[in-house]
């Protein structure tokens, strides 16, 4: 099938597909500082063989469960071989809206909101959504915000916060399994041809904190203990 390059992205390069559907091609190009990896950063820092292959196996596993749940993404087939996944189309919320699940006060939440809560203390399934710019540093956006900008719409943000939920229990109960403790994980959401609201771009180690008998587990340790 013909495929047409439509975006070179940090960790992946899209194409356009002659079906209508997209084509992800997997990178070894990993976001960092000087050598170091570092999911938050926003630059590409490092190349880490087989990385790519080890985020498109990962988040094959979680879209497959997710899609068998019955919650919509867009997530279609995958090419090991080739380290591609082809996907539904979809547009992206504004410019890019990324959506966090926290399960602990830790990282940014807790360096914001010290003055309520102690480190490492529970969390409901916090749900918060940031603007994706690397510039303005991915500020927080409330629904309000969202839907007064026309970002989206109420139910729209209410369906991607019962999603966001819903897909963390699944990959949260799953790392339990294995003896992994999930404190919070990122993902990206967009919507189809009718507004519906689908969940988009990759479920992988590095858009998660995960702790393992209360010890951080580095994305790259991570994927060995999943995939052992």
């Amino acid at each position: 099938m013909e495929k047409k390059l439509v975006y070179t992205g940090k960790t992946k390069d899209v194409f356009a597909l002659e079906n209508g559907n997209y084509l992800l091609k997997f990178k070894d190009d990993c976001t960092g500082k000087d050598g170091v990896f570092d999911p938050g950063e926003n630059a590409v820092g490092l190349t880490i063989d087989g990385v790519g292959d080890v985020n498109l196996r990962m988040s094959i596993y979680f879209f497959e469960k997710i899609n068998a749940a019955g919650i919509k993404t867009h997530y279609v087939s995958a090419d090991l071989e080739n380290t591609t996944m082809e996907v539904l189309p979809g547009k992206v919320f504004g410019k890019g809206l990324e959506v966090i699940c926290r399960y602990k006060a830790v990282g940014s939440f807790f360096r914001r909101y010290s003055d309520y809560c102690t480190e490492g203390q529970d969390l409901p399934a916090y749900v918060e959504t940031t603007f994706k710019n690397d510039e303005k540093g991915d500020p927080l956006v409330t629904k309000d915000g969202l839907v007064d900008l026309g970002v989206l719409t109420a139910q729209q943000y209410d369906d991607l916060k019962a999603m966001t939920q819903a897909i963390t229990k699944i990959v949260a109960d799953d790392l339990k399994e294995k003896g992994l403790d999930m404190y919070d994980i990122k993902f990206e959401f967009g919507y189809d041809a009718d507004g519906k609201v689908m969940l988009i771009d990759e479920i992988a180690s590095g858009n998660m904190r995960v702790y393992k008998d209360g010890q951080y587990v580095d994305p790259m340790t991570l994927n060995k203990l999943f995939f052992a």
